[in-house]
């Protein structure tokens, strides 16, 4: 396995992505304190409309203008990238429409049961030496291999 068959199209721009996120989380975190997971900004904006009790906890409500505030900062961050690489950007991909759902699902679910998503643990919670972060981080990793080599093995023949 060669780094040409990790990133087909090239690590430069994964390279930069990454570490632009973690200026961003550094700055929203020493600016204000605020720890910038993204999985709680979905939660969090339910309360805007929704009455159910879930939403309605405490910590959905008093974040979510913030949180509101930095998904709409991370949109505009996406488009400003895409304006700088230009229209060439290939911003396709060949994986068929159900895997992205059910992978989205699964991801979903799983930021939900481990109480934050995989950028959320990883870039924030690793950061600020959480336990907890570093033993979701370990699980995620764990089962990205173990899936991914079992689509490769099983589904992808």
């Amino acid at each position: 396995m060669t780094p040409n068959t990790l990133f087909p199209t090239g690590w430069q721009t994964f390279l930069a992505g990454g570490l632009l996120i973690g200026i961003g989380v550094s700055l929203l975190f020493a600016m204000t304190g605020l720890i910038g997971g993204m999985s709680t900004v979905f939660t969090s904006t339910w309360s805007f409309v929704s009455r159910a009790a879930y939403f309605r906890q405490e910590r959905f409500v008093s974040s979510r203008r913030w949180r509101l505030v930095y998904a709409v900062g991370l949109v505009l961050g996406a488009l400003a990238w895409l304006l700088l690489l230009g229209p060439d950007v290939d911003l396709t991909t060949t994986v068929p429409w159900w895997r992205l759902l059910i992978g989205g699902l699964l991801a979903g679910y799983g930021a939900r049961l481990s109480n934050g998503c995989t950028s959320g643990h990883g870039i924030c919670g690793l950061a600020s030496l959480q336990l907890p972060s570093l033993l979701a981080v370990l699980t995620f990793v764990a089962s990205a291999m173990v899936t991914a080599q079992l689509v490769a093995r099983v589904v992808a023949r």
